[in-house]
């Protein structure tokens, strides 16, 4: 079901989590992965910004079908599929894929919270 490192994706949270810590969300939940013009933004804005392209530089590394997981991950943790519906999020995810999907993932407010929570509803965790 996971296609993705369980530790790349706890890397990730961690890094979300300070990045987050330290910004407001700009964000609401149902931004798009199509609207290229606002990710642009977020991504010139946060160009300096050590976490964010830390993070944005694992998920740009990941394979497109990691890239899928990741958001379907997302998803999962939010609340918008249930484990049941893996394949269903999953589809829709890949359907939506863009080139922006660092950027898509960190312009999501509780980000590192969701997919943290998608981890634990597929049976994985995170060492603290």
């Amino acid at each position: 079901m996971l296609n993705v490192n369980p530790q790349t994706v706890c890397f990730i949270i961690a890094r979300a989590k300070e990045f987050q810590s330290a910004e407001t969300p700009f964000a609401s939940d149902d931004v798009s992965l199509q609207d290229s013009e606002w990710l642009d933004e977020l991504q010139q804005e946060y160009a300096s910004d050590t976490y964010y392209q830390e993070v944005k530089a694992v998920i740009d590394d990941l394979e497109p079908d990691q890239q899928v997981t990741l958001i379907a991950l997302m998803w999962l943790g939010r609340g918008d599929y249930d484990v049941e519906d893996w394949d269903g999020a999953y589809a829709d995810a890949e359907d939506g894929l863009t080139l922006q999907t660092a950027d898509y993932l960190m312009a999501t407010p509780l980000v590192a919270n969701y997919l943290e929570e998608g981890l634990t509803l597929l049976g994985y965790a995170c060492e603290e």
